[in-house]
């Protein structure tokens, strides 16, 4: 499954490997996860500096947030970017598990 993020880049769902990925000028970025039961635990976001500061993470992280959501799932943001980003947006607090 494939979406496309604020910058106009392509987010892919790896299921299999628990990823959301992005490739940004041949960069990529990505956001992992673990479950635990019915609940993503978000253990990593990653942007390389190099396509830092446009949003991506941002991108990565609503658009996995908007996929548990759609998959009825809690959601745990053991990254400090994944935490910050449910504290600013309290839209997504519903999904804390």
């Amino acid at each position: 499954m494939a979406a496309t993020g604020n910058d106009g880049a392509s987010i892919r769902h790896d299921a299999h490997a628990r990823r959301f990925e992005t490739r940004v000028d041949g960069h990529l970025a990505e956001l992992d996860y673990v479950m635990e039961g019915n609940t993503m635990v978000i253990t990593h976001t990653g942007v390389p500096e190099a396509i830092g500061g446009r949003g991506i993470a941002a991108a990565l992280t609503r658009h996995a947030l908007d996929h548990a959501r759609a998959e009825g799932w809690r959601v745990v943001p053991a990254c400090a970017y994944a935490a910050a980003f449910m504290q600013r947006h309290g839209e997504y607090t519903d999904l804390l598990g």
